[in-house]
């Protein structure tokens, strides 16, 4: 029988406990065959893509055969970058959770090694580090291996593809010989292979086919258009799928920069993440995505190698990836552990042979899609709102504002002229108008403006405002709305019921080596 469910694997107590609060009820094809098969002690050589549920797959078994008792390394996990060196840290330490005495740390590149050398002096059990990180450690000797009965390569093709496999063997042969050896791979090349067969013993084989991971939960779709209308496309489809978190891919750090620049001068709260950033900006910025202060994350390929967010609803691939396993990579960031999701790639007329080349390789048929209409992108407004009338309906407690419509219908008005006089009230201006800001100095209904004392000639840009609004009174992206930036001053709007809360939080702050002033903007008459 196929076992689906975490509790026919055999496991504690204390580990059903812990899958329990992560909210996991069923296994994952990889979980399902991987786990019975590493907890009876054999090496495994695993086939999954990113999203499959691998982290799961091998950290349960990890930390089962854990012994709190024994304070030394007992289990290594490698990692080809920091970020997914620290999500897999995340996703043990819930593991861990009922499994008192327990401890983990994740080493890297670009995190203080003294920090470091601290901690594992303490005494750790599991240890999940980059290749370099770990040689750095062996060297100095703050970590030692004689005790490591565990050791899982995550990722091992990226891994190779990054430069690491003469750290990788160095680091395989200081392991004690009798020892379990994992390797988890989304593919599986002769390096991988060869790997294999010189540092494992009689490793049970698990697959889980590409095509069945990469397409039968994704919609897939394109959009062919020019260069100069991507932008306007992109903003049209977020508005219109409105995903809670969404991807977008960039070929270049260039373009990442320019992006953001571009959705946070439109209002959207997006972030970036590509090489030229510092670890405590990268950090930064996937803490903000996976709370969701940031909803949009533009990234280069090699910047969201790793990156594990569960709540993904849609990719964008903004520029055509440059070769068809990015591709799958790509959109494997949405549709994860089971979960629907979606992705739109951005084609222009000569790229077109790209995409033909990426459905042939993921077997696939990527339907047409066109760039919604502003009457599309109405409609979704006002169905947003009409939905959310309908939920204060249901909750009840409007006779107070019963008796101020009473009071309108007394006058001659009908009830629904003043309906559809508070409907376009709470819509705000017709979107199919350019409004001059001149005429329309005040906010949206339901939000405030808020005069901001810096401009363009102090170098402010929208992420400055936004970012600080957000870090520092903890408002998420998606409630901060129109930003104007001028050549001395500059307006944001707020949800009105924070204004006190942001005016505060920024009072006496420092931007730009400017302190900042921030105060309600008056509407002109």
């Amino acid at each position: 029988m196929t076992l689906t469910n975490f509790d026919q694997l055999g496991l504690s107590a204390e580990m059903l406990r812990a899958v329990k609060e992560m909210g996991f009820e069923q296994c994952t094809p990889i979980q399902a065959q991987a786990i019975p098969v590493l907890l009876q002690g054999n090496d495994v050589i695993g086939q999954a893509q990113t999203g499959t549920g691998k982290t799961v797959a091998f950290g349960i078994p990890v930390v089962e055969k854990v012994d709190p008792s024994q304070r030394h390394v007992q289990a290594i996990i490698m990692c080809p970058t920091r970020e997914l060196a620290i999500q897999v840290s995340e996703e043990i330490q819930k593991l861990i959770r009922f499994k008192p005495g327990t401890y983990v740390t994740p080493i890297y590149g670009g995190q203080a090694i003294d920090r470091q050398i601290r901690t594992l002096k303490q005494g750790v059990h599991i240890v999940i580090g980059t290749p370099g990180r770990i040689l750095d450690h062996l060297e100095r000797g703050s970590l030692k291996l004689q005790n490591v009965g565990m050791i899982v390569l995550d990722e091992a093709d990226e891994m190779l593809d990054m430069g690491f496999r003469e750290d990788i063997e160095t680091i395989l042969k200081e392991l004690p010989q009798e020892r379990q050896t994992i390797f988890f791979s989304a593919t599986m090349p002769k390096p991988i292979l060869a790997l294999t067969k010189t540092y494992q013993k009689d490793p049970v084989s698990i697959s889980i086919m590409h095509k069945e991971l990469t397409v039968s939960n994704i919609q897939q779709k394109y959009l062919e258009l020019p260069e100069r209308n991507k932008m306007e496309a992109l903003s049209r489809l977020i508005d219109v799928e409105d995903p809670a978190l969404s991807l977008v891919f960039c070929n270049t750090k260039r373009k990442v920069n320019d992006v953001v620049s571009e959705l946070q001068a439109r209002g959207y709260f997006a972030d970036g993440l590509h090489g030229d950033l510092k670890q405590n900006e990268r950090n930064a910025v996937m803490d903000k995505f996976k709370k969701g202060i940031v909803d949009i994350l533009v990234a280069t390929d090699v910047a969201a190698r790793g990156l594990d967010i569960d709540n993904v609803e849609a990719v964008f691939n903004y520029d055509i990836p440059l070769d068809e396993e990015s591709y799958v990579h790509r959109i494997g960031r949405t549709g994860r552990a089971g979960k629907s999701g979606i992705s739109f790639t951005f084609v222009t007329s000569r790229e077109t042979y790209q995409l033909r080349d990426i459905e042939r390789y993921t077997k696939s048929k990527i339907g047409l899609h066109t760039v919604p209409s502003l009457n599309e992108v109405e409609e979704k407004r006002m169905k947003v709102v009409l939905d959310n009338i309908k939920s204060e309906i249901e909750k009840g407690s409007l006779s107070k504002y019963i008796t101020l419509i009473e009071t309108l219908i007394e006058e001659h008005h009908s009830s629904v002229e003043i309906a559809a006089a508070l409907l376009k009230l709470n819509m705000g201006p017709d979107t199919n108008k350019e409004i001059p800001e001149e005429q329309y100095a005040g906010a949206e209904p339901g939000m405030a403006r808020l005069f901001v004392n810096l401009g363009r000639k102090q170098r402010i840009a929208p992420k400055d405002l936004v970012g600080a609004i957000a870090n520092e009174a903890n408002i998420p992206g998606k409630s901060i709305g129109a930003i104007n930036i001028y050549d001395e001053f500059s307006f944001v709007e707020v949800p009105k019921g924070e204004v006190e809360a942001i005016i505060a939080a920024l009072k006496g702050r420092m931007m730009k080596g400017k302190k900042l002033l921030v105060q309600l903007a008056r509407k002109r008459t």
